[in-house]
């Protein structure tokens, strides 16, 4: 069904404000895949904060224009569906990923992450990227693990103290 001329705008300006706001984007074929399938995809989407849209290549590179995937404005070519992550920059990723591993018509076409593009093969890489609570532990071990060795360190001159008397005392008792 073609869409009117405040159709097409509304869609623009809805796809300006996710692209405006996401952290990462994976344009993907998925040609071949049933409704229950993409239904199934778009469940899983919301429910880990992923955008996900079919629309023209037209008004998604008009949408994309003053945004940090700009750069792909290019490589819009053939059906596509476009997820853009919301919360976490891994987020569209992991969901492509998943999907494509049971579903082999789901094909990532591009990618793109803080202004660059990269090939549909880069996926995976996005994929690997820690979730905002697994970063924060990272950053928390990070920064216990110098106070930790300090602590070590201070204690250990107590501790050689204690080790040398309890020798001497049992080489007495000896």
């Amino acid at each position: 069904m073609a869409l009117n001329l405040t159709q097409k705008q509304e869609v623009v300006a809805e796809l300006a404000e996710v692209a405006g706001k996401a952290h990462s984007l994976v344009a993907s074929e998925y040609l071949g895949l049933t409704a229950g399938q993409l239904t199934d995809l778009r469940k899983k989407a919301r429910e880990q904060g992923v955008f996900l849209k079919v629309a023209k290549n037209t008004l998604v590179s008009r949408a994309v224009a003053d945004t940090d995937y700009a750069i792909v404005q290019d490589d819009l070519v053939g059906p596509l569906m476009y997820a853009f992550s919301q919360e976490d920059p891994g987020a569209a990723g992991r969901l492509i990923k998943e999907f494509a591993k049971a579903n082999d018509k789901l094909k990532p076409r591009i990618v793109a992450i803080g202004g660059q593009k990269y090939p549909g093969t880069h996926v995976d890489v996005l994929a690997s990227l820690p979730t905002r609570d697994e970063a924060l532990s990272m950053l928390l071990s990070v920064m216990v693990q110098p106070a930790t060795q300090l602590v070590r360190l201070l204690s250990e001159p107590a501790s050689q103290v204690t080790r040398v008397v309890n020798a001497a005392g049992q080489a007495k008792a000896a």
